[in-house]
């Protein structure tokens, strides 16, 4: 056993534990057959885990109406401490007291209602940057309940992981990350496969760092992304065949995407920095969807805090490619070729090749990635 110390403490200090021993879910799971049942949307069920095991410290429960009014207007807790995207449990009762909350059917929490307030109207544009219903989040907005409760939860009942051979908790990661020494640890946020341009991110991170976590988000995602089960095969595959074993460790985060851009950055920065990770890799268009948002705005987002109060450093990369020229990776700050000779996919480009039974140049994907890709689409 490692007797370092862990390499940076969690958002606010103290990792937050709300996950009640045996003996108290058993009481609670109890209680809350008497208790009024709130019915949980799909992003609030991973937003209630997530607290429980203390990925979004300091939260040790879903926000009062001072820090959900504060995240709003500044981008901030109520006590100053960056944060940028509510984390909320909705209704269209006024309820006070413990309620229990439930998914699909199951108690998975007991809640203590300290307040009860209604949606503000300014959520979407200031963390969207737009109310058009077409995004994701702003409609997911529109499915939940137009009042919020506030208050600190225990979790009875956790979900059962998606990947259980992948899934460590905040507690777990650190303690892999002092076992190993690694002081400097850098994380990498995809929802996506893993193609060439973000693995040389991930290497040119390796870099400077002494491990590096690979922390692909496996929770709610649109209809049109790659679903989870193939992207973790992806993932297995690369590792496999182009890391250092002891300088990665792939775990999943239980997370919904917001689609929020800039903010979403800022807010998974945070929970890397409540998993053990020093730094932060912040690409092209970060948690992005469709033209909302400009293809460096969230590296920008960062600039609104001070380093020490975020803590976790992020790490800044421009779009990568293969340059044939350069017969290597690059980027418009190392490669002085035209884009002709860079080889550069959309992703609509790569789907249509990949449902051709295409196999992507070699410069773009490797090819084990490719031949699970092509694989899934004919499936």
């Amino acid at each position: 056993m490692s007797t370092e110390k862990d390499a940076i403490q969690p958002h606010g200090g103290t990792l937050v534990d709300r996950v009640a021993d045996p003996a108290r879910a058993a009481e609670l799971k109890r209680r809350a057959v008497e208790l009024p049942r709130v019915e949980l949307h799909v992003r609030e069920i991973a937003d209630l885990e997530l607290i429980a095991v203390g990925a979004l410290s300091p939260l040790g429960g879903f926000m009062s109406r001072a820090d959900y009014t504060q995240v709003i207007e500044r981008g901030r807790l109520a006590n100053g401490l960056p944060w940028t995207i509510p984390v909320t449990v909705s209704t269209n009762e006024r309820l006070s007291g413990d309620v229990g909350l439930y998914y699909q059917g199951t108690l998975h929490a007991v809640m203590s209602v300290d307040e009860v307030y209604p949606r503000d109207p300014r959520e979407a544009k200031a963390v969207y940057g737009t109310d058009d219903a077409k995004h994701p989040g702003v409609a997911q907005l529109g499915e939940m309940g137009e009042l919020r409760l506030g208050g600190p939860i225990w979790l009875v009942e956790k979900q059962k992981a998606a990947f259980p051979a992948h899934h460590n908790e905040p507690r777990q990661t650190r303690a892999y990350f002092r076992d190993r020494g690694w002081q400097r640890i850098a994380a990498f946020q995809t929802r996506n496969p893993i193609h060439r341009a973000h693995e040389y991110l991930t290497k040119v991170a390796l870099e400077i760092a002494d491990g590096i976590l690979i922390h692909p988000l496996v929770g709610y995602t649109k209809g049109d992304d790659i679903p989870a089960d193939v992207r973790m095969r992806c993932y297995e595959a690369l590792l496999a065949g182009y890391y250092p074993e002891k300088r990665v460790l792939l775990s999943t985060l239980p997370a919904a995407m917001r689609y929020a851009g800039p903010k979403e950055a800022i807010f998974h920065a945070i929970m890397r920095k409540n998993y053990g990770c020093t730094h932060f890799i912040v690409g092209r268009d970060h948690a992005g969807v469709g033209s909302y948002y400009g293809t460096y705005d969230a590296q920008r987002e960062f600039e609104r805090y001070t380093p020490e109060e975020m803590g976790i450093t992020p790490l800044r990369f421009e779009n990568s490619f293969f340059c044939k020229k350069c017969e290597a990776m690059a980027s418009e700050k190392t490669c002085p070729h035209e884009e002709a000779s860079r080889v550069i996919l959309s992703g609509t480009k790569v789907r249509e090749m990949l449902k051709a039974g295409q196999e992507p140049p070699h410069e773009f994907s490797r090819p084990e990635v490719a031949k699970i890709l092509i694989d899934a689409m004919k499936g």
